[in-house]
């Protein structure tokens, strides 16, 4: 519950501290004291958006904290999912600030958190109903939302979640797959062409740079054949004057004076190794010879029409041949995949399906419980109307199921759709809640549902923002005596100008203006039995109080009952 609230610079709020309890409290004041600024100031803390305006004129930035205690289980359950946990007394300290030049800044327990998490927890702690908030009923998707709140079968409705995830996310990945048909079937096309543009060329790694070496090699064929012919000619091919005759004699003349040199062993021996190694290079030459045999400028021709063919794929798809061949293979692997999209559809569509029956089953479960549910809401409205002088009221909760096409529509809640009708007269036809033109009926129905939903919904503060407008006497103290109820289970505020509720609460606020150095300043103060007895003899009405009114006003807050 909120335990005290501390704002300072909202609008003409200065410094406002106050302490709060558990039970019901009245917020009571004069016209423009400040009570809806209070009540700004707590939906700051809830995440509402920070308007400029708010901040108090001459001021550069304003700041709101609560401090929370006495969880609910289900508010730990909230914090925990969110990654926040009380203090080590068991508190938190949520803080919101926003600045002149619109930045806004949140720290709960002293630790920075961004906006979306403080949207995220802060349902769990409070709510607040105002008559924007009573207007919402107006709406019929609304409705499907408090239905399953009041239900009890949260467990039901997060495995219909999960099972419908599933049976969308396929639906999806299915309508994806099957949307691409004809879009598949030029792609394969395409890819088809690519993988035979390069398969025609039958390339190989590191064949580029053979074959410009070739072609510098072919580009100089003459000059190759002139020399290398004369080196073979020199080395080994003439028969009168090459090396390899020459060392062959001098070998021959060393040996046969060897007998008598034995020296000239060795230099034989020495120039035959000298004769075979000049014999291996005439020979290694010779093979060039052979090479520039045929026609180089067809040969030249062909290298450079096969590598024109290569430059051309490198355009198309890559830098390298290593490139271009591993597109080749990734498009292979693209082009078999489509391939096999018929089959992949076809299992998807089974599925699908079967997805389509897992979450329909839960969704027919989730219809029974539903229609199980609305009988109970029922029955707890219409008694709670009839103790708030609405006894001819009819109410219920229409659950029907959406069909499309002789088949059930799941969503993301299920197949329902839930709308609330209302009769207020006897005799006339129940029609949808938005139909209703009374605020004050408005007001009960929706007091109806939170007192429903009192023990459902887990928030252990709610703060009801005038939502008793348009209604007075005795329905007022019905309405005053089922928010005193309502506080057994729950804290309760109440902002009101009604005489008749703000005399039976615990604990009485009066919200104030007073001059502070000849400036406006907006005051809250917890008011002592005479206090209540003149703040509630001034709701009653009357330019002077009058012995009356103070005894009116005693009475009311002495009795607890109508």
């Amino acid at each position: 519950m909120l335990l005290s609230l501390h704002i300072e610079n909202v609008a003409v709020i200065h410094r406002l501290d106050v302490d709060f309890s558990a039970g019901f409290s009245a917020l009571t004041g004069e016209t423009g004291a400040g009570k809806s600024v209070i009540i700004d100031s707590i939906r700051l803390l809830l995440g509402a958006k920070a308007e400029r305006e708010l901040i108090r004129t001459g001021e550069t930035s304003a700041m709101v904290s609560g401090m929370f205690g006495s969880f609910r289980t289900e508010a730990l359950a909230s914090l925990e999912a969110a990654g926040v946990s009380p203090d080590e007394e068991g508190m938190l300290l949520v803080q919101r600030s926003i600045t002149a030049d619109g930045h806004s800044s949140v720290r709960v327990n002293g630790r920075a958190v961004s906006l979306s998490m403080l949207r995220m927890i802060m349902p769990a702690l409070v709510s607040i109903h105002g008559q924007n908030d009573t207007r919402s009923l107006m709406e019929s998707e609304v409705h499907l939302s408090i239905l399953d709140a009041y239900s009890g079968y949260s467990d039901l409705l997060a495995e219909y979640k999960t099972a419908y995830a599933a049976y969308d996310g396929t639906r999806k990945e299915r309508k994806n797959v099957a949307a691409k048909a004809a879009e598949r079937e030029r792609r394969m096309e395409m890819l088809g062409y690519q993988i035979r543009d390069i398969d025609a060329l039958a390339l190989t790694e590191g064949e580029e740079e053979r074959l410009v070496d070739e072609k510098v090699r072919l580009k100089s064929s003459e000059r190759i054949l002139k020399h290398t012919s004369f080196v073979y000619k020199a080395l080994r091919g003439s028969d009168k004057g090459s090396v390899s005759l020459l060392l062959d004699r001098s070998i021959a003349s060393l040996t046969q004076i060897s007998d008598v040199i034995p020296k000239c062993a060795e230099y034989a021996e020495t120039l035959r190794d000298c004769m075979y190694s000049i014999q291996d290079i005439a020979e290694e030459v010779a093979v060039y010879n052979g090479d520039a045999e045929g026609d180089p400028a067809a040969a030249l021709n062909e290298i450079e029409s096969r590598l024109a063919d290569i430059s051309g794929l490198k355009r198309k798809y890559g830098l390298t041949i290593t490139e271009i061949l591993a597109y080749r293979d990734k498009a292979r692997e693209e082009y078999e995949a489509l391939e096999n999209a018929d089959e992949l559809l076809s299992g998807l569509e089974k599925r699908e399906r079967a997805a389509y029956k897992t979450a329909l089953a839960l969704a027919e479960r989730l219809h029974e419980a539903r229609i199980k549910a609305a009988e109970r809401l029922e029955r707890s409205v219409k008694e709670t109307l009839e103790f708030l002088d609405m006894p001819k009221t009819v109410f219920f909760a229409s659950v029907k199921e959406e069909f499309s096409a002789g088949e059930k529509v799941l969503h993301p809640t299920g197949s329902d759709a839930v709308e609330f009708f209302v009769s207020a007269n006897r005799g006339a036809d129940p029609k949808p809640i938005a139909k209703i033109a009374s605020g004050g009926e408005l007001a009960r129905i929706m007091l109806a549902l939170k007192c429903a939903l009192s023990d459902k919904e887990g928030v252990a503060t709610l703060i009801f923002d005038e939502i008793d407008a348009g209604v007075s006497g005795k329905t007022a103290r019905k309405i005053g005596l089922k928010m005193h109820s309502l506080s057994e289970t729950a804290q309760i505020f109440v902002v009101t100008h009604s005489a008749q509720i703000a005399s039976l609460a615990h604990t009485h606020f009066l919200i104030e203006k007073k001059d502070v150095k000849g400036i406006t300043e907006t005051g809250i103060r917890p008011l002592d039995r005479e206090g209540r007895i003149g703040e509630i003899s001034r709701i009653l009405g009357g330019i002077e109080v009058t012995d009356a009114q103070r005894n009116a006003a005693i009475d009311m807050i002495e009795r607890k009952e109508i």
